[in-house]
């Protein structure tokens, strides 16, 4: 308590000081309108009475201007106007300006038809009867000239002056793509001395509607992009800037490439970042702008009708995937979103986190292990959820090669008793996270989703909950993902291991995979497995020596070794058996496959038999009987049978 107080008494001198300096600055843009509006309105009557309007105009301006001042503040301050966009000129702030003279313009006409109203029926007199409509024309052009000239001015002086004088050490920099949003952009680097960026050409990308050897926003249109770098080079121009998403995966990666050859920095601008209120927060390529393929957008136009007066339950809510899902979930705000998990503390702050979007969705924090049925049976009674995001598994390849009986017992048990009790509580949808080593499984891991996938599958003939399957491949920045470990040897200073050179993965994005969950959801009629269209696979070894690129560092700085195969993991992955049939979907990067008949009632006894061997421990009969249910099954582990 002593701590919080003493952190309160330290803030609130700071608090004070930030308020003063808040109400000086909007004190004084308030105090400078209201010059602009007086001197508008007055050079209004000069014009209208050619620079003679004689006592009696003089005495009308008299008698309306305070009404005329009083309008247009009521306007500009409810269109947030007086904080420091008196300083700042762009589209945006010309179209506030528009919005709020035009309202006070209108409202000065209609009070003066009222008055005139009044007058003929009341008897009662108004000064602003009197009032010249052509004034009020002309001091609605006047408002806009001025306001919009000293904005200007500002901006000029601004950009052109104090940005060359205070800050020389300024970069030279290209922009990439000759759009109008991309020059709104430059002009608020141009503008801000501590971005330490000065774009001085832009670079014509394809569908731009400018062209090289044109100008915009009074900056020259240098070049096209396959001629950036030797245009960079002739100039001394070692800075290029691009918005993040601008450029398709495959042209940013040959362009990073091109870049890193001839010595050229690739900065990027985060465009949900961008603000007139703070500086452009430019950084340094990170591994997600190097995916090797175009990013996946779904269509989820009309998820938020879906969701509405929906219970959402997911499950490993703390983890990656699950808790991504929760995000993108609260965003369409269903009536309740059950976030549930095994560990306390990642629940805990990821109930913080949904809480400060302040959704109208009801939050409930529940912790739970999916194996516990009495737990579980609790939730769905009490609770009776929807639909239902089974995100909770154990996913390490090396650890359940070591822990047999506990990957069936999460994996295959825990999706047992959620299936079974979505089932008996008639849950809408039912949706099971997998992954692409279920396929012709050579891990203890994919072999325990496989059977997850089956039993999923076996439910859907015959429940009218429409339970459906969404494998995954490799998800970039995952807990525990190879992106992560890659970072981490890197900053020890190498050196990075890798199982072997030949190895190639999927890769998809967090929230790709999580958007390919809610969408297939939707999409799904029951018993479908959908799998996203990620491209070409990618070498490992690749990724790798990327990441050492993108640390600044050359090639040959981190040694990079092959340590050979772990247990349970494969050279290459796979996306379908080949007894799946293939279904197309609406989307054209969502992919969906019928799975292999299975009986419901076989598949059960199945799995009753599995998970009462595996509470015995013994992992040579667990190994015995996954060959047996799963016969595409080739333990890859030394010493396993298979």
């Amino acid at each position: 308590m002593t701590t919080f107080a003493g952190k309160l008494l330290r803030w609130l001198p700071l608090k004070r000081v930030w308020l003063r300096s808040q109400l000086i600055l909007r004190g004084f843009c308030l105090f400078a309108y209201t010059v602009i509006f007086f001197i508008a309105y007055w050079a209004a009557y000069l014009i209208r009475f050619d620079f003679n309007p004689g006592e009696k105009f003089s005495a009308e301006f008299v008698q309306t201007v305070g009404v005329v001042i009083l309008i247009k503040i009521a306007y500009f301050y409810a269109h947030h106007h007086f904080r420091n966009d008196m300083f700042f000129a762009s589209l945006r702030s010309l179209r506030k300006l528009l919005e709020s003279t035009i309202c006070a313009s209108v409202t000065f006409l209609l009070l003066k038809q009222l008055a005139q109203i009044l007058l003929v029926r009341c008897g009662v007199a108004f000064p602003i009867v009197s009032s010249s409509t052509g004034v009020i024309l002309i001091d609605f052009s006047l408002t806009i000239l001025f306001l919009g000239g000293v904005q200007f001015i500002a901006r000029l002086f601004r950009e052109e002056f104090l940005a060359m004088r205070n800050d020389p050490d300024s970069k030279s920099a290209y922009m990439i793509g000759a759009t109008s949003e991309n020059a709104r952009i430059a002009g608020i680097i141009n503008s801000r001395k501590s971005v330490g960026y000065r774009v001085v050409g832009y670079v014509v990308t394809e569908g731009n509607e400018y062209r090289v050897d044109s100008e915009l926003d009074f900056i020259p249109v240098v070049c096209a992009l396959d001629t950036v770098v030797s245009r960079c080079a002739s100039a001394d121009i070692r800075d290029l800037l691009v918005v993040a998403g601008y450029l398709p995966g495959p042209l940013f990666r040959k362009l990073f490439e091109e870049c890193r050859i001839a010595g050229i920095e690739l900065h990027v601008i985060p465009a949900s970042e961008i603000s007139l209120s703070q500086t452009i927060p430019i950084r340094k390529i990170e591994i997600n702008d190097l995916l090797k393929r175009d990013p996946v957008y779904l269509n989820i136009d009309e998820l938020r009708q879906r969701f509405h007066g929906k219970k959402v339950l997911v499950t490993g809510a703390g983890g990656s995937i699950g808790s991504e899902i929760c995000r993108q979930v609260i965003e369409f705000e269903p009536d309740e979103l059950l976030i549930m998990g095994r560990g306390e503390n990642r629940i805990f702050f990821l109930e913080r986190e949904l809480r400060d979007l302040k959704k109208s969705t009801r939050i409930v924090p529940l912790i739970a292990d999916v194996t516990d049925a009495p737990r579980i049976e609790h939730i769905f009674s009490s609770m009776r959820p929807d639909y239902i995001y089974h995100a909770a598994a154990h996913k390490h390849v090396p650890l359940m090669e070591a822990n047999v009986s506990e990957a069936v017992r999460n994996n295959v048990g825990g999706t047992k008793i959620l299936v079974d009790a979505a089932d008996r509580y008639g849950a809408e949808r039912f949706v099971l996270i997998s992954t692409d080593k279920a396929v012709n499984p050579t891990s203890v891991m994919g072999l325990t989703k496989h059977l997850a996938e089956r039993y999923v599958n076996a439910a859907a003939e015959t429940s009218k909950t429409k339970f459906i399957v969404t494998r995954f491949g490799n998800v970039l920045g995952s807990t525990g993902s190879v992106v992560q470990i890659f970072k981490s040897q890197i900053e020890k200073g190498g050196p990075i291991t890798i199982t072997d050179f030949r190895m190639t993965r999927y890769f998809m994005t967090i929230p790709e995979a999580s958007q390919l969950v809610l969408e297939a959801s939707m999409m799904g009629n029951g018993g479908e497995i959908f799998v996203l269209d990620m491209g070409n696979s990618v070498r490992i070894l690749d990724l790798a020596r990327d990441m050492i690129r993108l640390a600044g560092l050359p090639d040959n700085a981190i040694e990079i070794k092959q340590i050979g195969l772990r247990p349970g993991e494969k050279l290459y992955e796979e996306l379908y058996f080949e007894s799946e049939q293939k279904i197309n979907t609406p989307h054209p990067k969502l992919y969906a496959a019928r799975h292999r008949e299975f009986r419901r009632d076989l598949v059960q006894r199945q799995i009753s038999d599995l998970l009462e061997l595996a509470q015995t421990a013994d992992e040579t009969a667990l190994r015995r009987m996954f060959k047996e249910l799963v016969p595409e099954y080739q333990s890859s582990t030394p010493g396993r049978p298979s």
